[in-house]
């Protein structure tokens, strides 16, 4: 079969090809050719290289190939499924990620910035549940006890010989905190508070008794008695607001008449007490 190939110009119909080796080679071949002809003589698969020369070279074919045009095989399909795959769909995907990078590391901490405006007041919220009890605490200091008191006598009568003449006693009942000068005849105030003093004196016969509480150099209370024929006892009492270091102590005043109050050695008539009623700071 190798040799029955012939070369003509790829013009040139089949049936000519066979017309050309036929008249060429004489009228055994063409008597040995002819039933190859009507019935057709079996042929090998063409190999690739061959397919390659065939297709590279159109003027050189097999006598026992189709009699379809040439660049039939050039041909593509026009339908997708002809093709041997399916094409993939590209879709573009763009990583967040790598353009957004890894998170760095926590940087240090700013300047604190200045207050806000205090806002309105919100509601009052409901009532939490009632807590545990507490531990107990350590013990206080113990309480102080913060007093004054006084009293004194005096056994000893006085006349008046001046204008003013203060009233010196020569007996203690009560001076816990010496409070009272016994020298000066002056209680002073150790503490700011409130005060009570009360003064009991006993009247000379046929003479007149006129006795101050002084509250520092002013006159407080008074305590009087009109002369008479019989001895009276005479008492005064007050309440004072002092500060610390003020002075509380009695006198006489010596008018036109002749001023005096009775005592004796063996009883005491005259007396002067006083103590703090509460401090000003509790």
């Amino acid at each position: 079969v190798q040799w029955l190939r012939v070369c003509e110009p790829p013009w040139e119909a089949a049936g000519h090809r066979v017309t050309m080796g036929i008249a060429t080679q004489g009228p055994l071949w063409a008597a040995l050719l002819l039933p190859l002809l009507v019935f057709g003589v079996p042929t090998e698969e063409p190999t690739s290289g061959e397919v390659v020369a065939s297709t590279s070279q159109r003027g050189c074919q097999r006598c026992c190939d189709s009699l379809a045009p040439a660049d039939a095989a050039d041909v593509s399909p026009a339908s997708s499924s002809a093709l041997p795959y399916i094409l993939p769909e590209v879709r573009p995907y763009i990583n967040i990620t790598i353009l957004k990078g890894d998170k760095g590391d926590r940087g240090p901490l700013g300047a604190p910035g200045k207050l806000g405006k205090e806002g309105s007041r919100g509601d009052r919220g409901p009532q939490g549940t009632k807590g545990s009890k507490g531990q107990a605490g350590s013990p206080g200091a113990p309480c102080q006890t913060r007093s004054s008191a006084f009293s004194v006598g005096r056994k000893t009568a006085l006349h008046s010989s001046e204008g003013f003449q203060p009233l010196i006693f020569d007996t203690v009942f009560v001076n816990p905190d010496r409070h009272f000068d016994m020298a000066t005849g002056h209680f002073v105030a150790p503490l700011h508070g409130l005060y009570f003093f009360s003064l009991n004196v006993h009247s000379w016969n046929f003479k007149e008794t006129y006795v101050h509480v002084m509250h520092n150099e002013a006159a407080a209370v008074i305590l009087y008695a009109q002369p008479s024929d019989r001895s009276i006892m005479q008492s005064q009492s007050v309440m004072l607001a002092l500060l610390p270091g003020d002075r509380v102590w009695v006198r006489l005043f010596k008018r036109e008449r002749e001023n005096a109050v009775y005592s004796d050695d063996v009883d005491t008539y005259i007396t002067f007490s006083g103590h703090l009623i509460k401090p000003e700071d509790d």
